[in-house]
């Protein structure tokens, strides 16, 4: 039972690029978002850029912001959680699309579990179910396996499995990389992967440069483009 003493973190999305939100960002969401004064943000300056997108007039010298990625101590989160458990309430800004998927923000809600406080996922785009949803594979089983290993010999083992794990279950596997690391993944599927393996590439989603194709890999290796700059998401599955 929530303490209603407490303050509630709210799961703010963020846009996957570009610089519209009035297409993207619903307006409950901007409005619960506009009135926080406490955040904790991957980055200081995307967190201030999406808040004067949402509102131009924004009071940003007003409010407190926290960085939390995969560095972050402890202590650090406990001084968060010390906001919340004085009443005040926390917003929660991803890089792009939403907290906590292939993203920091998991730790600290955890942690606001264990003490009984609110937690509001609020709605916006994930690259991720965006992907999923217009793949044409199986929406039903599916795994998103993340970021993929630096290592080629790794990631090489990885996309294999992923495929024989689609062969096997008819499972969709999803996963990422760097924009600067793409153009090696695609070079690694391509190379790797059997002719007639499915193979969907979703990029810019909502951009007007979006694009997402599924194709066989054989017919991929005659139409792949540069996804050198682009944030892109993979997935190996069966069509329906």
């Amino acid at each position: 039972m929530r303490d209603k003493n407490k303050g509630c973190i709210y799961l703010i999305p963020n846009t996957l690029g570009g610089e519209s939100i009035s297409d993207i960002i619903p307006q409950d969401v901007i409005t619960s978002t506009t009135r926080l004064r406490v955040f904790a943000v991957e980055e200081i300056k995307s967190a201030r850029r999406l808040l004067r997108k949402m509102d131009r007039n924004f009071p940003i010298d007003d409010c407190t912001f926290r960085i939390v990625n995969k560095n972050t101590k402890e202590s650090e989160l406990m001084d968060l959680l010390l906001f919340l458990i004085k009443g005040i309430d926390i917003g929660i800004i991803s890089e792009a699309g939403c907290p906590g998927i292939a993203d920091p923000g998991a730790s600290l809600i955890h942690l606001a579990h264990t003490q009984s406080i609110e937690i509001k996922p609020l709605v916006g785009p994930s690259s991720i179910l965006l992907a999923l949803i217009g793949s044409g594979f199986n929406g039903q089983h599916f795994t998103f396996h993340g970021y993929l290993p630096k290592d080629r010999k790794e990631r090489i083992k990885k996309l294999r499995d992923f495929e024989m794990d689609t062969k096997r279950n008819g499972s969709t596997n999803l996963f990422m990389d760097t924009p600067f690391r793409n153009m090696n993944v695609l070079e690694d599927l391509l190379n790797e992967l059997g002719d007639h393996t499915q193979l969907c590439i979703a990029s810019n989603l909502t951009l007007p440069s979006a694009s997402i194709k599924t194709m066989n890999v054989m017919d991929w290796r005659e139409n792949a483009y540069d996804l050198s700059k682009i944030p892109a998401i993979f997935a190996i599955g069966k069509g329906q």
